[in-house]
């Protein structure tokens, strides 16, 4: 049966999760992650979690997907060593290069790409195979027959994202963000800091869902309240198809939502998941729908939220438009 994982953005979600049916929970190592810090975990908290885990039988994953310079490899390879040694084995990646490392360093650890590596085909999957991962996260616009394809022909595992954004253009290669935050510094450890970066450490502004003003060559407005295409799903719907497949993990985002959510989250999809299982035949998705809507408003309301901050925090940092003729709409 697939596995289930969700997510940990706090010891309190990590309990939540596990208690509300996941079989699985990943978390972000801090400061290498793409979420703020307050999401993220230090090493002794992803230990405790780690213990925790495996106390009830279940699977802490963590996430180091970021991109890091030449000179933060041996940062992320001390910090791999030290939870390595608290018997953490199972790590998501972005970096090829920090898969092949870390796989060479300690062969026993189970590597996943994160979605971070946009895997789009099958020629994608046995990439990262190669370097060391033995399950992929399929791209968020990837097709049901691209998923049998790699299924059948890379041998490696399949994740699938259930809860999430599409993203402006794909997860893990957008660059609109960090125009809001020219910044850089570096910590006293050496780790590099990229604020306005997903990509290098820092946090996706998710300017792209602000209201944009399409400006002519004269500055006068051609448009107003353009809106860039970033749409959160909810892919219940899709489950018994994604059972078919055999694909071996369904993903459920949401650090940054409240524990409640991502609690309410995890039962539903655990019980869907459960009920499709249990009577393929007869399984019909309707009777899920009621449940799912009110699922889905409570998670817009606190997404609205949060991106609402998001955006404010970077037009407070003097935002600049990757494309002359669109500038954000600031609200008075």
């Amino acid at each position: 049966m697939a596995e289930l994982l969700a997510s940990g953005g706090s010891m309190e979600m990590v309990r939540a999760a596990f208690e509300s049916g996941a079989d699985a929970v990943y978390v972000g190592a801090k400061g290498w992650s793409r979420r703020r810090a307050q999401y993220e975990m230090d090493d002794p908290r992803i230990v405790e979690a780690a213990k925790y885990a495996r106390s009830v039988g279940k699977i802490l994953r963590v996430a180091f997907n970021t991109l890091p310079a030449s000179a933060e490899v041996p940062l992320f390879l001390a910090k791999t060593d030290a939870l390595y040694a608290e018997g953490v084995r199972d790590f998501i990646l972005t970096d090829p290069g920090l898969m092949m490392a870390l796989k060479n360093r300690h062969p026993d650890t189970i590597l996943h790409a994160s979605v971070g590596c946009t895997i789009i085909n099958v020629q994608d999957a046995l990439f990262y195979k190669e370097a060391g991962a033995s399950q992929i996260v399929a791209e968020c616009r990837m097709g049901k027959e691209t998923m049998r394809k790699i299924k059948e022909e890379a041998g490696v595992g399949l994740e699938v994202l259930v809860h999430a954004t599409t993203c402006y253009t794909l997860l893990g290669r957008c660059t609109m963000s960090s125009y809001t935050r020219h910044e850089h510094r570096v910590d006293a450890a050496g780790k590099d800091h990229f604020p306005g970066s997903p990509n290098r450490g820092g946090l996706c502004y998710r300017v792209c869902l602000t209201d944009w003003d399409q400006v002519g060559p004269d500055g006068e407005i051609e448009a107003a309240g353009v809106t860039l295409p970033n749409p959160a799903f909810f892919l219940a719907d899709d489950i018994p198809d994604l059972i078919d497949i055999g694909v071996d993990t369904i993903k459920i985002q949401g650090r940054e939502y409240s524990v409640a959510l991502v609690g309410e989250m995890v039962r539903f999809y655990r019980e869907l998941i459960d009920a499709c299982v249990r009577d393929r035949a007869s399984f019909r998705i309707g009777p899920w729908k009621e449940r799912m809507a009110r699922i889905v408003a409570e998670r817009d309301a606190e997404r609205r939220e949060k991106t609402a901050g998001l955006i404010e925090e970077s037009v407070a940092e003097d935002t600049l438009s990757l494309d002359p003729r669109l500038k954000p709409r600031v609200s008075p």
